[in-house]
Formats: C-alpha cells, structure tokens, sequence
C-alpha cells in the first residue's frame, strides 16, 4: 500500500484469484465479466505469459455479504469451461508494501543458466532485497532479463551484484528505479574496439610499414612507461610522411562493431543523443558522425601540410581527463542532466568518462576497466547496452518496422 493510498483499505478483506492454463484470447475480459456480476473492485492485476501458458491474477475485494461462496463456485466453473484452473485465496488488504530503495537488474546471459539466475537472485536476498517482478527483454542474441528490487538501496546492491556477475560470468546492470529512466539521455561512447572493432592508429600504421613500431609504443603505454599523450606524440611521428590520400583508406576499413548501428538507429529513434569521443583522430570519427548521423564527435587531429602527414596532432589533446571532460561538455550542450548520461568504453583512458556518466559501461574491456565501471558487457554485441536501458528486443524490432 501507497502512502497515498486510503489507510481504511488495509483492512478491507480481499481475494486475490488465480486462473492458470493455456492462453488464449478473451481470458482476461472473460474472468473480470465473470466478477462484475458481484460488484468486487479491482485492487491489482498480474498476468505473465511464458510459452503459451497463462498466469493471471486479481486481487479484488471481498463481495458482499452472503456472495463469496457463489462467487467461488461460478469462478472455479467458468475456468472450467475454458479448460483452465482457478484458485482463489481469501485475506486482508493490498499487497505488503514494498520496502524502500528502488531498483532495476538487468541480467545478460549467453546463455543464461539456472545457476547463475539462482546465485543472482540469492544475493540480492542477501542484500536485503526483494524481487518484485522479473521480465524478460530479450531472446537474443543474448538473454536478457530484468529483475525490479525493493528494499535495499541501489549503490551497495550494485556492489553486491559485480561481485557475483564476475564470479558467475555474466552480465549484470543495477540501476536505481524511477521516470528519469525513460527521460530523454545521452549516450557517449568511446571508438576504437568500442563503436569499431579497430585500432585506428594500427590502420594508419599498416599503410606506413610501421605496425611493429607502434605496437611497441603501444606496449611501453601499457606498462606505464609512457603516458597516454606521450605515447599519441611518440605513435603519430611514426606516419610522418604518409601521403594524405590514406585516409580515405583507412575510412574504408574500419568495421563497425556487431549491434553498433542497431544501437545508434534506436537510441536515435528514442530521442537519445549520441556522440563519440576518441584518442584516435578526427579523420575517422568525422566520417563515422556523418555516416551514423551522430550527434557529437571529438577525437584528435592529424596535422596535414601538402597533402602529407606532418607525425604531428594539432588542437586539444583527448585524453582520459579529456574524455570525461567532453562527456560534460556534449551534456551541456545537449541539455541532458550528467546524471542521465550513459558512457561506454574498454580501455583505462575511458575510466574517468566512465565514473563521471550516470551510468558507466565497460564493453569487452580490461579487467581493471571491468572492475571500476558501474556494470560490464562481455559479448561481442555492441546493441545489448539498449537492454541495460530497459529497451526490450521487441521495441527495438518494432521501431525498424515502422521506421519511415
């Protein structure tokens, strides 16, 4: 019971009945023109239908005096007559009220073993909470379930959750309840192995017979030898003299990662904004805004002085705090509260975009990405983060098909 609800109502005797069977059209309609003729109100309806069988219950109030056992006995005879089975069950009031702390679970499998839905569920009891409702979101590619949870707060079952999401191999997202999830966001994501399966310097590279240099460069980042700037500088030298007309190359090669237009063609048909950041260059993530239709883009720039490439980058360096700090500025300009923004990267640079979003995602990314972001994709379907919005397979079907 609602705050808002009358107090009187927590005592007003109810029966919550229950019709179980194969589903069918006019079940619904059939039992609640089966109760009109009692004058019961409707305190709550569930129905659930999983592999053509139905669950539907009614929880309604008592009939008047002297009704109950016809009420009963028309009820269990209609089921009945629609080859189905009723059970009806006599008490007091609403459902127990839920406890505080509000929150959505969105668990990703492939696929999705009992085992792993058993530990989920007992450590979100073990947190405290409670599952209210669980409702698929998609078949596939992967499966994907949404458990709503009360009585415990967001942040420390979000913890609780990672940890056993690691453990368990899979997926899974805790994100607090409430309308700001259907408000209007802005998803930022990072590119390289992100929004495309590549590394755009490797690509460059390949053209400038220097794979190996750069990779060596690459490594030396890794290990900490190097930071990510001097690492950019020390890398792009190695193009110095590359003729310009490898961009258009290099264009051509880039392959967007599986699920990635899915996503933007969504999230754009939803009214989400939709941007990139990158410590790549605006050579591509220019060409890829156009051709997506994105939003924002920044990236670093190659400098090119008659019609070659100078080993320079000129403008403003984008780097991990440069990541974060254009997410805030893309949220500024987009009028999107920080809160309601959604980032998505792989790598340490995209740690400070990550934590800074309302929402952090670390797609295929490295354990200690994994580790600091707020949930973790690990399959190769760039469009599943549309499920850890709340997003289902069949919205995202249905916006294709009545695309204009």
């Amino acid at each position: 019971m609602s705050a808002s609800q009358p107090p009187q109502s927590a005592d007003v005797p109810t029966l919550l009945v229950k019709i179980f069977g194969k589903d069918r059209p006019g079940i619904t309609a059939g039992l609640f023109d089966t109760l009109a003729a009692y004058s019961v109100d409707v305190v709550d309806i569930e129905q659930v239908v999983t592999r053509g069988r139905i669950v539907l219950c009614a929880l309604v109030t008592e009939p008047p005096a002297g009704l109950e056992g016809d009420l009963r006995s028309t009820v269990h005879s209609w089921a009945e007559s629609m080859k189905m089975q009723a059970e009806i069950i006599s008490g007091i009031g609403d459902n127990r009220p839920r406890g505080l702390g509000r929150s959505l679970v969105t668990v990703l499998g492939h696929p999705l073993t009992s085992e792993s839905t058993a530990a989920i569920a007992a450590r979100i009891t073990a947190t405290g909470g409670n599952i209210d409702r669980i409702f698929r979101l998609a078949k596939y590619p992967v499966t994907a379930v949404e458990f709503a949870v009360s009585g415990t707060e967001t942040e420390p079952l979000r913890t609780a959750l990672a940890l056993e999401a690691a453990r368990l191999g899979v997926d899974v997202a805790v994100v607090a309840a409430g309308l700001h999830r259907r408000a209007q966001r802005l998803v930022v994501m990072d590119v390289d192995s992100t929004l495309i399966q590549d590394e755009v310097i490797e690509l460059f590279a390949a053209h400038a017979g220097c794979e190996a240099e750069v990779a060596e460069v690459t490594a030396a980042a890794m290990r900490g030898e190097l930071d990510f700037e001097q690492s950019l500088h020390a890398r792009v030298e190695l193009l110095a003299g590359l003729d310009a007309s490898v961009v258009e190359k290099v264009r051509s090669e880039v392959r967007l990662t599986p699920g990635a237009r899915t996503l933007i063609r969504t999230l754009k048909r939803l009214g989400y904004q939709v941007g990139v950041v990158s410590g790549g260059f605006t050579q591509v993530t220019d060409d890829l805004k156009e051709r997506l239709g994105l939003d924002f883009a920044q990236a670093n720039t190659l400098e090119i002085v008659d019609g070659k490439l100078t080993g320079k980058v000129t403008g403003e360096i984008v780097d991990r705090a440069g990541k974060a700090r254009l997410l805030r500025r893309f949220a500024t300009e987009a009028a999107v509260p920080l809160e309601q923004t959604v980032a998505i990267g792989d790598g340490a640079n995209d740690l400070d975009m990550l934590n800074a979003a309302g929402l952090g995602v670390a797609f295929n990314a490295k354990p200690v990405v994994r580790e600091a972001a707020h949930t973790a994709v690990n399959v190769p379907f760039l469009d599943t983060v549309l499920y850890l919005l709340g997003i289902t397979r069949e919205e995202v079907e249905a916006a294709d098909t009545h695309a204009d």
